[in-house]
Parts: C-alpha cells; sequence; structure tokens
C-alpha cells in the first residue's frame, strides 16, 4: 500500500509539472526537413522545453537547454503504416525510455550536439545501448526526488543551484536527466566533460573547481543537457548552415504596416 500511494502522489507531481508555463515561442525552431537532414546518428538533440519541469531545469542548471534526445536514424526499421519513423530516444520520469518520432520535437528551440571522431564501430555501441533500454521503467516512488521541482526558486547562490539536483539521485532524477545518453557515451568510453588529458606530450588539466564538479556529476550521475552543448568534445551543429546557407539569397520581409524603418546615422 505504501508504494501504491507513493506512485500515486509522484504521477500527481508529474503531471503538475508536465504543464505547459503560459505561452511559449521558439526563439528559431528549423524546418524539421532541414533538421532531419542536419542529423546523423548518434547526434544529441537538444531541446528548449516549455514545461514546468522545463523551467525548473533551465534555472537549476543556468541554460537553455531542459531536455537530451538521441538520434539514431533508421535503427529501429521502417515504421508500421500510418506511423512517422520512431528516430529519437529519450528517456522520461513518466513513461521511461522510448522512442519518438523527430516530428515530436518541432515546436522548440533546438541544438545538435556531435561527438566528434566517434568511430562507426562505437556510434553503432552507443546506439545499441540506447536501443537495448527502450522499455526500461523508472521508479517513480521515490517522491524526495521530485519534491524538490514543486519549489524551483531557491535563495542559493549560482554556483550551488546545481547541486540541489543530487537530491535524493534516485531514478526520477535520472529520467529527468540525461543520464541515459551519457551512460550510453561512457559504454565506449567517449569523454562528455572536460578531462585530464595528453595531447602531443603535453598534459592538459582543468581548473581545480571544475575538477570537483566534475567528479561530483559522474558520482551521482547527474548530467544535465547543458553538459553536451559545453563539452568540449562535441560539436554544435547548426542546420541552417549546414543546409547550405547563404546571406545574399535572403529575401527580406517587407516592413508591416504602421511601422517604420529605423535610420541609422
Amino acid at each position: 500500500m505504501p508504494n501504491a500511494v507513493s506512485r500515486w502522489i509522484a504521477r500527481r507531481i508529474l503531471h503538475y509539472l508536465d504543464k505547459p508555463t503560459g505561452r511559449y515561442a521558439p526563439f528559431f525552431a528549423p524546418d524539421l526537413e532541414i533538421l532531419h537532414r542536419s542529423l546523423r546518428p548518434g547526434d544529441i538533440l537538444l531541446i528548449e522545453g516549455n514545461t514546468r519541469l522545463s523551467a525548473i531545469i533551465k534555472f537549476l542548471t543556468q541554460s537553455t537547454w531542459s531536455h537530451a534526445a538521441l538520434y539514431i536514424g533508421d535503427t529501429l526499421g521502417p515504421p508500421k503504416p500510418g506511423e512517422e519513423p520512431k528516430v529519437m530516444i529519450e528517456a522520461l520520469a513518466s513513461e521511461g525510455v522510448v522512442a519518438v518520432p523527430l516530428s515530436k520535437f518541432a515546436p522548440f528551440h533546438k541544438r545538435i550536439c556531435r561527438p566528434v571522431g566517434l568511430s562507426e564501430t562505437d556510434r553503432q555501441a552507443v546506439i545499441q545501448y540506447a536501443v537495448a533500454r527502450i522499455g526500461m521503467q523508472y521508479d517513480g516512488k521515490q517522491i524526495v526526488d521530485l519534491l524538490r521541482y514543486l519549489f524551483p526558486y531557491p535563495p542559493v547562490p549560482v554556483a550551488l543551484r546545481r547541486r540541489l539536483l543530487a537530491i535524493g539521485s534516485g531514478d526520477p532524477t535520472k529520467a529527468i536527466c540525461s543520464t541515459l545518453i551519457a551512460q550510453a557515451f561512457a559504454s565506449v568510453h567517449y569523454p562528455i566533460l572536460p578531462e585530464r588529458v595528453e595531447v602531443g606530450g603535453k598534459v592538459y588539466g582543468v581548473a581545480p573547481f571544475v575538477e570537483h564538479e566534475v567528479d561530483h556529476i559522474r558520482a551521482h550521475g547527474l548530467y544535465t543537457p547543458r553538459d553536451f552543448d559545453v563539452s568540449p568534445y562535441f560539436q554544435v551543429v547548426k542546420p541552417t548552415i549546414e543546409s547550405g546557407f547563404d546571406y545574399r539569397t535572403l529575401t527580406w520581409a517587407p516592413p508591416e504596416s504602421g511601422t517604420t524603418t529605423p535610420v541609422v546615422p
């Protein structure tokens, strides 16, 4: 009975957090066809969500991005008649690990992060790691992992906000963060956050504070969408540029009636 009550409470909290927050308009959302042409298997798609939970994640991580999904291409084969191809894998606290079509993220501002130098063998291993976990459910009865999101804006210093993600550190938190994708890349020993590495005989390190934060993130498995954006090992891919952007071909929209064009002195 206690577990049933906990799960009921967790479902109510997730239902509340999954509600959109007022009006939302993406800063820029490229056409899905252009986005699809720019994606390669193994790419990570960062999403700027519009739910209450998205706003909280963005606040705690000081980032635009609140969600991440892995692009797997046609790994799952052709779709059923009348269905869209499921080319993305994501982890959700409410549904577990699921495969979804790219169109799910059409209304949102997005960013592509591409692992640099990943071999084809390791790329397939990353994808298969995620595919093998489709259907995996997260234990939603760990209420402590969800209660913190009902108090989204605690008066704590910026440097400590991310630490609030470590409260509980159970299944719901790992689903809300980007742990599944991080684990997939860790399975082939591909780094995400800065590490001490040797290049050309020289050792490149990171600041002690950064190293401490990386150790903390790794220990709790609390990788967030922002980590892929700021990672020195992932390339940011912009679909508009990838599709062959040429500023000379732009057609500027005429000014709206009643508006004036500012005069530059």
